[in-house]
């Protein structure tokens, strides 16, 4: 058994654990990551990196299709559908690998296997057999063991037919049907991606609109585009069960009235939501507090117990890679007594990245109506701007919520080509408290699909010469 000492101990190196334990190194702390898995977490090996792979291959399929627009006949292809799954792993290795080299530049210690709390400064690592392998006295430890699918009772994933998102991106057929049980992030860009490459898909969603936590205009643009693309969509409707009968998949949905049908397919997904990953790692013991299901913090990521910290998808919404970077950064540095700010949860984007792309930050406009202000929409679509014809993606648009008061950008909500790296931008002025008229004075380079940020400023205040 080894023993060892450190200023910090990291529980999980996904993408808050390992920038976490990185920050920490930096800040001259004596740092250890403890990882059961792959290092990078599910968002480098099983989430965020590699499903963009997958859907750049998408995107590539989608050109084929419409070629000729561009000039090119393209009469006789194939896909191998082996090497697009095989290219997204490569991708998702070599990213893992870049933790790696990172861990070893910093000198943060990796120790790999199940980590567990025998006291509040005591870790224990378990091996695969369930033998302590290493123990670590800490003086501070940071949880970041993430999350997983949740599940549901009559919802019986096997993994074969009835997938996880992990299953989903290493399928080794293109599937002719396949149901989504789910419309939110994971669900729609995953309907994108098998809708690309012909799969007939159908989309279920409890709730009124696909992506439901975003604006309705979005919504509402995002499944028009859908279907155009084939996809049927069922909102409003909740599903009962899911079970794997003779080879077939068959899904019971509840519809809005209560009428039940039964849908059949060759493959489903759940992607109904994510669960913390809370157990067996001794918090019952220690007595951490648990809220909703996932661990209570405080501004600084601090549990109720001296010493202990959570950030990430256990710590709870938004489930969003960047947004455990930043909270692992912030609990680090308040840790090395920096006096770190507190994380603004209001200005944190949230990405789709299925075509059109979705992105959005700040208050929808009913949520800007419900915590009364006085707002004004300024709203460009990209069927006025040069470079989206030009890329041939001239479809969705930018809006912006505003106080009519003061100017200020309460909300933002694009789709579109490359939102999803646009919407920095809007963060960055929000984060700076700027106005929409300081977008407005802002020269955006023509011509360039970020115009419409400026351009939709202006239409708010009746500025703008292109609309």
């Amino acid at each position: 058994m080894n023993k060892h000492t450190a200023d910090v101990v990291v529980i999980g190196s996904g993408p808050g654990g390992y920038v976490a334990a990185v920050r920490a190194s930096q800040l001259g702390l004596k740092t250890i990551c403890v990882e059961k898995s792959e290092l990078g977490g599910v968002c480098l090996n099983w989430g965020c990196i590699p499903t963009k792979a997958l859907l750049k291959s998408a995107e590539y399929a989608h050109f084929i299709k419409e070629a000729q627009n561009f000039g090119f006949n393209i009469n006789d292809y194939s896909v191998d559908f082996e090497n697009v799954i095989k290219r997204s792993r490569e991708v998702a290795n070599r990213m893992s690998n870049g933790v790696s080299f990172l861990f070893k530049k910093y000198k943060v210690q990796l120790i790999k296997g199940w980590g567990k709390f025998k006291d509040k400064n005591i870790i224990e690592v378990f091996d695969e057999n369930g033998n302590v392998t290493d123990v670590i006295n800490s003086n501070h430890t940071i949880i970041a063991t993430g999350a997983r699918p949740r599940m549901f009772p009559g919802i019986e994933v096997d993994g074969e037919k009835i997938l996880t998102s992990k299953e989903a991106m290493v399928l080794k057929e293109i599937p002719k049907e396949i149901v989504i049980m789910g419309a939110g992030a994971i669900g729609v860009e995953f309907a994108y991606f098998f809708s690309s490459f012909g799969s007939k898909v159908t989309l279920v969603e409890m709730m009124d609109r696909i992506l439901p936590v975003e604006d309705e205009e979005i919504s509402k643009e995002l499944e028009r585009h859908f279907k155009k693309d084939g996809i049927k969509i069922l909102t409003k409707t909740k599903v009962i069960s899911a079970k794997v009968i003779d080879s077939k998949v068959e899904i019971v949905v509840s519809k809005d009235g209560g009428k039940e049908e039964t849908l059949t397919s060759d493959y489903a997904l759940n992607a109904i939501g994510i669960q913390a990953n809370l157990e067996n790692i001794g918090l019952e013991s220690l007595g951490v507090k648990i809220e909703k299901g996932f661990i209570k913090v405080d501004e600084f990521m601090r549990t109720n117990i001296e010493g202990i910290y959570a950030i990430g998808d256990v710590a709870g919404p938004p489930w969003l890679a960047h947004k455990a970077s930043a909270e692992g950064i912030v609990a680090v540095e308040k840790i090395a007594g920096l006096n770190p700010h507190p994380i603004d949860y209001k200005n944190i984007p949230g990405c789709t990245y299925c075509q059109p792309q979705v992105a959005s930050v700040g208050l929808t406009e009913k949520e800007a109506k419900e915590a009364g202000f006085d707002i004004r929409i300024g709203k460009f679509p990209y069927t006025a701007n040069g470079k989206a014809h030009g890329i041939g993606e001239a479809r969705g648009f930018v809006k912006l919520v505003i106080d009519n008061k003061y100017g200020e950008i309460l909300g933002a909500h694009l789709i579109g080509p490359d939102v999803t790296e646009m919407v920095a931008e809007l963060t960055l002025a929000r984060n700076l408290e700027a106005t929409a008229h300081s977008l407005i004075k802002t020269i955006h380079p023509h011509p360039t699909l970020s115009e419409a940020i400026m351009e939709a400023a202006a239409v708010a205040y009746n500025e703008s010469p292109n609309i």
